[in-house]
């Protein structure tokens, strides 16, 4: 055990979300650990920002942490030194387990809570986006729970902006003779999905029951665009879902389910538009705070997955 340091800083929700977006803080060797969260639901534009850090950050530290939060400015930034105590488990404390449905999400600070029979998946906060505390990624969790409960089943599934891999994890669990691809932009993300699956016991590779994780801008690799797919998740951000609207629709089978997320309610009516002109039609919103998760389907006869 050793002394940490934490700063807190008030942020509205965009700053937030654009935080999550990032994944964590720019031209760091080690970076902090940043975490946002809404401590009062009546006033939902006011949002917070802790940032953890195993030795004292410099002044170009806090003054990237500053950049962050513009809305911030004028406030005093203070570094709180914490000591004794394990920084990386001191910043997922907060972090409450989030039930959907059958699945269990937690921390290792809450392995003693698992509820019997959950299908309950460990996924630390750290270095990438995902850890299932967001209201996107929960809504996509029983995005996937109720596809399960009406008797769906996916021989290919997609998750495009895979972060933790956390909803491919949760896929593999459900549907587990799936062959499921899990994709992201950012390399640091694969290395923490890939951290994650060993955790979680989850097999990676080609071959069905298996997650294979990928490196990847949008669906232009051709290991992701090689089949279409039964199921696609993309909790990912609303201007990316619209960009890729075409290309996400073609890579889905006719028959097949699409769940959107990562969008704010405000965006959900040009998001939607988007893929209605690609023909898709919409089974569900599903409306959590400030956020919308969408669950679309292509028409057409479903001859697999």
């Amino acid at each position: 055990m050793a002394d940490s340091w934490k700063i807190v800083l008030p942020c509205s929700r965009a700053e937030a979300a654009a935080i999550e977006a990032a994944d964590e803080l720019p031209g760091q060797a080690d970076p902090p650990v940043l975490l946002t969260y809404e401590p009062d639901p009546s006033r939902p534009d006011r949002w917070q920002l802790e940032v953890f850090f195993p030795a004292p950050p410099d002044a170009m530290t806090i003054a990237a942490i500053e950049a962050l939060v513009p809305s911030a400015a004028g406030q005093t930034t203070r570094v709180e030194r914490i000591a004794d105590a394990d920084w990386v488990t001191l910043s997922q404390a907060g972090l409450e387990p989030i039930a959907a449905g059958r699945f269990f999400i937690h921390t290792a600070a809450h392995v003693d809570a698992v509820p019997a029979g959950s299908v309950a998946l460990l996924i630390e906060a750290g270095r990438a986006f995902g850890t299932g505390q967001h209201e996107t990624t929960a809504g996509c969790l029983w995005a996937i729970e109720r596809l399960a409960r009406q008797g769906r089943r996916f021989s290919r599934v997609l998750d495009l902006g895979t972060g933790t891999g956390l909803l491919a994890f949760a896929a593999a669990r459900v549907w587990p003779r799936a062959h499921i691809v899990a994709s992201d932009i950012d390399p640091v993300s694969i290395e923490v999905a890939t951290d994650n699956a060993a955790v979680n016991g989850i097999a990676l590779g080609r071959r069905p029951g298996h997650v294979e994780l990928r490196v990847a801008t949008g669906l232009g690799d051709r290991r992701i665009a090689a089949a279409p797919y039964g199921l696609i998740l993309a909790n990912i951000l609303a201007q990316p879902l619209i960009t890729l609207a075409a290309d996400i629709t073609s890579a889905l089978e006719p028959g097949g389910s699409l769940v959107l997320a990562g969008l704010l309610t405000s965006q959900a009516h040009n998001v939607e538009g988007a893929y209605r002109r690609q023909g898709l039609r919409i089974e569900r919103r599903d409306e959590r705070g400030e956020w919308t998760i969408l669950q679309l389907r292509r028409p057409g006869f479903r001859l697999r997955g």
